[in-house]
């Protein structure tokens, strides 16, 4: 049987449609508190794209949402709803910490694959206890890493005020990072090749590691036989089982590979930005994840495209909210539509579409 419409369309026209519905009433919510929307929207895009200062915070954001959103989408894929990437991204940032703090690192090459792995650790270890309880008690992984994002910040809590706070400081943070682990940032890297690019700019070279992530995570799906069987499993569990799919080892490993991917993106916020882990490091990215899967449909390239958004949505929301009588809260009333027009009222607009491609398809004949 054909589909009702093409599979691009699914995959970038319902998406777009929403996207627009969704700016369509922002724009009503600014005309109601008196400001206009116009110049609200020429702020946003000067503030996050009219400078390379502007691209290096779009960039930096979009480089944790790259992470939390393929985290997302990963578990999705298995029909599994992780909403741990804030306390597995909180973990993985411990394992950064722990693994910066722990030699005199001689240089960033040698100290960022051993951080990248320990917060890929971290993160997966801090999903692996949701997802076992999940396939072998039942115990719904919804439920289950909600909790564990509440426990994740206690821990982590624990640890800053307790155990690693340097002796004498006030902050519920780690002490520096040995200069050894300073990640380069674009500046750093785009200075050779003739790109002057800001150097007060956070986003460093974390953004590659991302974008490699996407086309790790695409290859892992749809190249191996492990995505098969995810996949699989996420459209039809008993025809999984029946085919001899094993659903704990599925329920594993599709966890495992998303907390992996959320506690990465720590390398960016602890290793690359702050250079010491803090309390809050995350600062909901790993919510945010969930609507950049939803809106990239649980597809790498359209989780890439969809954090890119979101990082100028944040970017461009904080120079609206420095430079203009508009709140800072104005952003999450745009993500909220954001997220509900491509999640909850999909089918608002998937349906008239449907629709309208049948019509054509029937002309046609």
């Amino acid at each position: 049987m054909r589909e009702a419409m093409p599979k691009w369309a699914d995959l970038v026209l319902i998406p777009l449609v929403s996207l627009v519905l969704a700016f369509a009433l922002s724009a009503l919510v600014i005309l109601a508190i008196g400001e206009d929307p116009v110049a609200a929207v020429r702020m946003m895009v000067s503030g996050a794209l009219g400078s390379t200062y502007g691209w290096g915070y779009t960039l930096y954001y979009a480089t944790n949402f790259i992470f939390t959103g393929l985290a997302v989408a990963v578990a999705f894929q298995a029909r599994l709803f992780n909403i741990g990437g804030e306390g597995q991204a909180m973990l993985g940032g411990l394992g950064v910490a722990l693994i910066c703090l722990s030699l005199p690192w001689p240089h960033w090459a040698l100290a960022l694959p051993a951080a990248a792995l320990g917060a890929a650790l971290f993160g997966a270890a801090w999903a692996a206890i949701p997802a076992w309880l999940q396939a072998t008690r039942g115990s719904h992984v919804v439920i289950t890493t909600i909790m564990f994002n509440f426990i994740a910040a206690a821990v982590l809590n624990y640890l800053l005020v307790n155990v690693m706070r340097p002796i004498g400081a006030m902050d519920p943070a780690t002490a520096k990072f040995p200069p050894g682990t300073h990640l380069p940032s674009l500046h750093d890297l785009l200075a050779p090749f003739g790109f002057a690019f800001s150097r007060a700019a956070p986003a460093n070279i974390t953004f590659l590691i991302a974008i490699a992530a996407c086309v790790l995570v695409w290859l892992i799906l749809w190249r191996t036989r492990l995505g098969y069987e995810i996949r699989a499993y996420g459209h039809s569990e008993p025809a999984a089982i029946y085919a001899g799919i094993k659903p704990v080892r599925i329920v594993m490993a599709a966890m495992l590979i998303s907390g992996a991917l959320a506690g990465l993106m720590a390398v960016n916020n602890v290793m690359g930005e702050a250079e010491r882990l803090v309390l809050n490091a995350v600062e909901g990215a790993g919510f945010i994840g969930i609507a950049v899967a939803l809106m990239g449909r649980s597809h790498p390239f359209g989780v890439f495209l969809a954090a890119l958004l979101f990082g100028f949505l944040y970017q461009g929301g904080a120079e609206l909210a420095l430079w203009t009588d508009i709140p800072r809260e104005m952003i999450v009333v745009i993500q909220a539509l954001v997220i509900l027009f491509t999640g909850a009222l999909d089918n608002m607009v998937r349906m008239p579409l449907e629709r309208l491609f049948l019509a054509l398809r029937r002309g046609r004949a």
